[in-house]
């Protein structure tokens, strides 16, 4: 039988398929670093966990590929780790990728590439649902038309590091760091 946190690492491998092993560190809040690589070492032991691409992802089956979509959603869910639930996050309907709940508040967080600005008229706002954009570049935020919800933008840039730096910025304020 696997112990709690075990079982949210597969849980989160069997919704969203290959994960960076950073991220699954870091999605086990409350365990330090060395703690939580004992616990994904178990879970390899046991065969529960795969080394995908020479051990830079985690899936559980060794052919996963990685979405990359839900790769940088992942990391822009990161940022709010200290107040949502370990579980209380799951794959979204497209074009979204994750939705979370934090503070009785629905988040979507959806990835666009260059030339998908269109995706956004797919989504179904509600007053209880807030989005966040995740761009390659926050300028593009100017070429979408958001809905008539509250919006948040975020970058995810690597520059070249294992763990990327992920940016907010408001609607209000357009570009700037934002404390969200």
């Amino acid at each position: 039988m696997l112990l709690a946190d075990e079982q949210q690492i597969v849980s989160w491998l069997t919704q969203y398929g290959a994960l960076a092993k950073a991220q699954v560190i870091r999605l086990l809040r409350g365990k330090t670093p060395q703690v939580a690589e004992k616990i994904v070492r178990n879970l390899k032991r046991e065969l529960m966990i795969f080394d995908i691409s020479g051990g830079y992802y985690l899936g559980i089956d060794p052919v996963a590929q990685p979405d990359q979509r839900v790769i940088l959603a992942i990391w822009v869910l990161l940022q709010f780790a200290d107040k949502v639930d370990p579980m209380a996050h799951y794959p979204a309907t497209y074009p979204a990728q994750l939705f979370f709940l934090k503070e009785d508040m629905g988040y979507e967080i959806v990835v666009l590439y260059d030339g998908e600005q269109h995706l956004v008229r797919l989504l179904q706002p509600r007053d209880d649902l807030r989005y966040i954009f995740v761009l390659p570049r926050v300028s593009m935020a100017q070429e979408l038309v958001l809905p008539d919800v509250p919006c948040l933008f975020a970058t995810v840039d690597y520059n070249g590091q294992e763990v990327p730096v992920v940016k907010f910025y408001t609607e209000e304020r357009g570009a700037g760091d934002g404390d969200n």
